[in-house]
This record gives C-alpha cells, structure tokens and sequence, in this order.
C-alpha cells in the first residue's frame, strides 16, 4: 500500500517475526511494554494469539524509501469480540438482526490487555505524524480488501485518539482507575494525604491481609523463578475457572514473558505455611507499574486488596514512579486511592447506515461516561483542604 508520494510504503505482515524487534521496537519506544517486539511475539509463539484463537496477525509496518521500519501497528483479522474490554457485541448483534455481518472485524490492540497506550507506533522525528495518519488510512484499506466490517483501535493515548477522530474514526470512551503519585515518600506519606476514616480503613485492610501467617514477595527480574510461574498460572486458571471462563493466556506464554521480559516483571506472591496461595502480575513501564492478572487458592480477606494495589503503590513509590494502572473495571479501587480516569478508543465502520447509528450511541455514551466519572471522582478518599491530617 504505497502513499501518494511513493517515499513510504505500508506493508502487512501475518507474523510479527517477520520484522526485526529492533526496528519495531524503536517505533514503539521503550516506555510501553506492552507495544513491544518482546511481548506481542510472546503471545503469538505461545499460541495464545493466532488463528485458533480468533486473533489472526495483520500486523502493519511502514517503509521508507531505503527500506527502514519506521511505522508499526499491532493489528488483529478476529471472528470474535472475546478480549478486548471496550464491549462491542451489542453493536454485532444489532448489525447481524439488520442482516449485516459483523464479522470479520480489524482490531488494532494488544491481545487482552486493557492498557492505554500508542497504537500508531512511529519513529520520532518531524514525519512521524504522517506516519501515523499512513498507519490509520491502511487500516480502513485492509478492511476493505478484507470485506471486513469495521476497524476499531482501542485504548490508544488521548492525543492520538483525538487526531483519529479528525480523520473521521468514531471515539468512544471508558473509565479507569490509577493512582497517581504525588510526590510520596512511603506509603504512610499517601495515608497521610487521605481522609481520617480511609487512612484507618487501610491500615486494618492491610493488618487483616497479613494475618494467619501470610507473607508477601514482590519478585522481578532473576528473583522470578519456574516455581514462581508454575504457582501463578494455577493461580490464573482457577480464576478463569471460577469465573466460567476460558482463560486467553497458555503457560508457555508465561515462560516466554520471563525469559524475555523479566526485568520488565513485577509479580506479587502471597505464601502461607510453606505455600504459594495467591499473585498478582504486573508490568513495569518507564513512569507506570501495569496490574493485569491475579489469582488465588482460597478464600484470604483483603488479600486481594493488598497484592493488587497496596503493594503496586508501594512498589511505585520506591521507585519513584508517576503511577499505577490497576486494569479495567473496579469503582472499589477509588477509596483505595485509584482515581478515575478517561480511556479511550476510535472505531471506523464500513456501512454508512450502520456508522450513523454508532456515531449516535457513542455520543450519547461518551456524555454519560464523563458525568459518571465526575461522580466516582466526588468519592475522592484525600483529604480536602484545610482539613486536619
């Protein structure tokens, strides 16, 4: 797919392998773990994306003249809706009652994994712009060469979900939940900031976590050993299991991550008499630590609680890092100290009838996800000011 002026050319790709991971690497920057060379082609060698799994590879990369990768998108051909946390069967099932087909549908995202981000992946430099919009018109081509129904780019950053919407992609958007670090010192320094009644609440939460003997190991790097990963992928299937789920995630996936990734690894383990009993993983970015899966054997009270986000907030003040990204879902995590934050997603649809109908709902959606947020944020935990610490 050459642009007009020849000096770039768009290419798709079926396997991520077929480009160098230094050169898509250095589209993606080294901030977001989760756009890297490392763990997309994790998921795919494990098997955990691919074909079988609705998710075939239709990655797209961008040339220059001389041949140099310059642009790169993770893009996915998918038969499904499975995996990608901004919910879309109603609109597949209100297209199929009309007697459309929804499927095939293009999805720019990384594989289950609600984490906003750049989608539109360009080197920096004074082209990358162009780049960008080069990545966003070939994807709607592709959808046409694919007789696909729609294109939709989800949880890319907020200025690049803007610039898709001037060149005519729908934007929707959600709510999610980080804590953000302002200048914290130790954990005491946060409850310090927070309301009386909420800074005692966790404090019990966390005294109560640690009872009947458990103790808790934030592991990275070579601390991360096959025993870890054995313990945390039980832990990931019965959580699967229990929710009447399939979980998307293969234990080889595991492996790769920490064979490729593990200074990038953050894993929480919970042990009691001996025992791994429950963990939590998260990704470490350059400014931001990443949750996105726990799992546990039994039932632990506030256990969760504590793996999840007490010990992300500690782990994130020793390093000094702006934030934690707890994941979708979850308005429990504001009196925790997660605020509610806008997420965002750009959706291309092919049927003009149709595109007018989604055009409609998401306007609509997006002014009650910004009255809602305001709400949540009303139940802030920190203490107003003036008010006695």
């Amino acid at each position: 797919m050459p642009d007009d002026g020849a000096t770039i050319a768009v290419k798709v790709l079926t396997r991520i392998a077929e480009v160098p991971a230094d050169q898509w690497d250095a589209c993606a920057g080294p901030g977001h773990p989760f756009v890297s060379h490392a763990f997309l082609s994790a998921l795919e060698e494990s098997g955990s994306v691919g074909a079988e799994a609705g998710w075939l590879p239709q990655h797209l990369i961008v040339e220059d003249a001389a041949g140099k990768v310059v642009g790169a998108a993770p893009l996915y051909l998918k038969s499904h809706s499975y995996g990608e946390y901004v919910f879309d069967h109603g609109w597949a099932e209100a297209y199929e009652r009309a007697g459309g087909r929804y499927y095939p549908k293009l999805q720019c995202a990384v594989p289950f994994t609600p984490v906003p981000g750049p989608r539109l992946l360009a080197r920096p430099g004074a082209r990358a712009a162009e780049i960008q919009d080069a990545l966003a018109a070939a994807m709607v081509e592709l959808a046409r060469r694919h007789k696909a129904s729609s294109v939709h780019i989800t949880f890319p950053g907020e200025a690049e979900a803007a610039r898709l919407g001037e060149l005519g992609y729908l934007q929707r958007t959600g709510v999610q939940f980080h804590w953000h670090n302002r200048g914290y010192r130790s954990f005491e320094d946060f409850l310090a900031a927070l309301a009386a009644r909420k800074r005692k609440s966790i404090r019990k939460e966390r005294r109560e976590a640690l009872a009947g003997g458990i103790a808790i190991h934030t592991l990275t790097g070579p601390d991360i050993r096959v025993e870890h990963w054995d313990a945390f992928f039980h832990f990931y299937i019965d959580t699967g299991n229990r929710k009447w789920s399939s979980p998307y995630l293969n234990r080889e996936f595991f492996d790769l991550l920490g064979q490729r990734m593990a200074d990038r690894v953050v894993l929480v383990m919970a042990e009691k008499d001996g025992q791994w009993v429950a963990g939590a993983l998260n990704l470490l970015g350059d400014d931001a630590l990443y949750g996105r899966n726990w799992g546990c054997l039994g039932e632990y009270k506030f256990l969760h609680f504590e793996a999840c986000y007490y010990r992300a907030v500690d782990f994130a003040i020793e390093r000094g890092l702006a934030r934690v990204e707890a994941g979708a879902q979850g308005p429990h995590k504001i009196q925790r100290g997660y605020m509610p934050v806008t997420t965002y997603s750009a959706h291309w649809i092919a049927d003009p009838g149709f595109r007018k109908a989604v055009a409609d709902f998401v306007a609509r959606e997006r002014r009650h996800m910004e009255q809602e947020r305001a709400a949540m944020a009303e139940f802030a935990p920190y203490r107003q000011e003036g008010e006695a610490s």
